[in-house]
């Protein structure tokens, strides 16, 4: 092939090509701005994901703060109805009183319990009130003495605040919407609490002014939210991070 042929070929194959490789070059550019303007997408969304955390994170830890100084308190309560009793029962031994004496001191502090039980998280409350009378019961109608009435007392002070420390699935019956029947409820502390019916139906109990209400929830997350704190607690896990519905507010871990 002569020197001339092979200048004819290259410049023909320049003129084929050339114009090929100039509208791959505009695919690539359009393929570039296309990419960048959805990284930059991306990355407005990911800064929006970022402020949400950071919201629900202070969220959070508010409520973890508020449940456990709700917690704080019920335990201090006890504790000073446990030591207001047992100065009680001091007092009335050093000062060498008998049964009779005694007697007002136990049941004044009976009282005591008895409004700190219907003022608290309904959880087994007829059960626990029902053991409360039956020490009175038997404390005045003199089957039991007063020194012995103390100590049963004693030990369901000390039941009470166990109470306030330990989570677990338990069965108890519940009003819903004026209905008794037996449930299952999921108790953490004495600060929270949920239930499941019989026919899987979810629900929480909250505060309305000085009582307690049993009431359904209806959103999809926070019934999955709470299948999965009872899953969790009968499989004996009481420790992790849970997201459940608050009934203080919002959400919270537990």
């Amino acid at each position: 092939m002569s020197i001339f042929r092979i200048g004819v070929f290259l410049l023909l194959a320049a003129t084929v090509i050339g114009p090929a490789l100039a509208d791959e070059v505009d695919e690539l550019a359009r393929q570039l701005i296309a990419l960048r303007s959805e990284v930059e997408e991306l990355n407005q969304e990911l800064d929006l994901i970022k402020d949400e955390h950071r919201a629900d994170m202070g969220s959070l830890a508010a409520q973890k703060t508020e449940l456990s100084a709700n917690r704080n308190r019920l335990d201090t309560q006890l504790q000073q109805l446990q030591q207001k009793l047992a100065e009680n029962v001091a007092i009335a031994s050093q000062a060498g009183v008998d049964n009779e004496a005694l007697f007002p001191a136990i049941i004044g502090a009976m009282d005591e319990m008895r409004s700190h039980i219907e003022s608290t998280l309904p959880f087994k409350r007829e059960e626990r009130l029902s053991e409360l009378d039956e020490i009175r019961v038997q404390l005045e109608t003199n089957v039991i003495p007063a020194n012995r009435a103390a100590n049963r007392l004693w030990g369901f002070y000390e039941d009470e605040i166990r109470l306030t420390r330990e989570n677990g699935v338990y069965s108890q019956t519940i009003e819903l919407n004026g209905e008794r029947l037996l449930a299952e409820v999921a108790k953490l502390g004495t600060v929270l609490l949920y239930f499941r019916t019989s026919d899987e139906r979810y629900g929480q109990v909250r505060k309305s002014g000085e009582d307690w209400r049993f009431e359904l929830v209806d959103d999809p997350d926070s019934i999955a939210s709470i299948e999965v704190l009872f899953d969790s607690l009968q499989k004996q896990i009481r420790q992790g991070y849970f997201e459940i519905p608050n009934t203080l507010a919002g959400r919270v871990s537990s």
